[in-house]
């Protein structure tokens, strides 16, 4: 980032955690793989003889599904996939806090969006990040990402689909999928990195 033969500008993106799990789940045996990745990364990074360490079976972690027994076969992805997000929600808040803590010239060149953001709000947000990144906005791009922000409907079924859909409607998606203990599990595993981040609890 200080490189002084490089103009490094990052931009992180989140997305709500509840609606990360609700379109994991619905492509949750191609992600199965990649989820058992994600808790091996966790267990690598480690020390060994670390509580944490000792509290926790090599790919059966107890925070999202199971209280630390293995998975009911029907449930192994679902299980898996749960782990792979309680990962993913602790690397967001450690970056977060490493981003309330950086000095001004990382501050600089380092800026946050919510996916909710970007599809309320695409054209906005667009010549922001534009902006923070110091290029014009074409305008052919603004038209570009309306349009693929408000196409003529959302498909739940293909989550990982590009295409020109209504993604407002994505945003609560995961309020008519999930059901209670699944909101509720993820609350439980992501709430830091949700509550820096705004996202308001399902029982707030």
């Amino acid at each position: 980032l200080r490189e002084p033969g490089l103009n490094l500008r990052v931009v992180q993106l989140f997305r709500d955690p509840r609606a990360v799990h609700n379109s994991r789940l619905k492509a949750r045996q191609a992600l199965l793989r990649e989820s058992v990745q994600v808790l091996r990364s966790r267990h690598r990074a480690e020390p060994r003889g670390s509580p944490r360490h000792q509290q926790q079976h090599l790919l059966l972690p107890p925070g999202l599904l199971g209280g630390g027994r293995a998975p009911q076969p029907q449930h192994r992805a679902e299980f898996f996939l749960g782990g792979a997000l309680e990962v993913i929600c602790q690397a967001w808040l450690r970056d977060l806090l490493l981003a309330r803590r950086a000095p001004g010239w990382l501050r600089r060149r380092y800026t946050q969006l919510r996916y909710e953001d970007l599809v309320r709000e695409p054209r906005a947000e667009l010549r922001r990040l534009l902006r923070f990144a110091g290029l014009t906005v074409p305008p052919a791009l603004e038209d570009f990402v309306l349009n693929m922000t408000r196409g003529a409907a959302y498909s739940s079924d293909r989550p990982f689909l590009i295409s020109a859909r209504d993604a407002r409607e994505a945003v609560h998606a995961w309020r008519e999928r999930l059901s209670r203990q699944q909101v509720r599990q993820v609350e439980a595993a992501c709430g830091e990195a949700m509550s820096i981040l705004a996202y308001p609890l399902s029982g707030s």
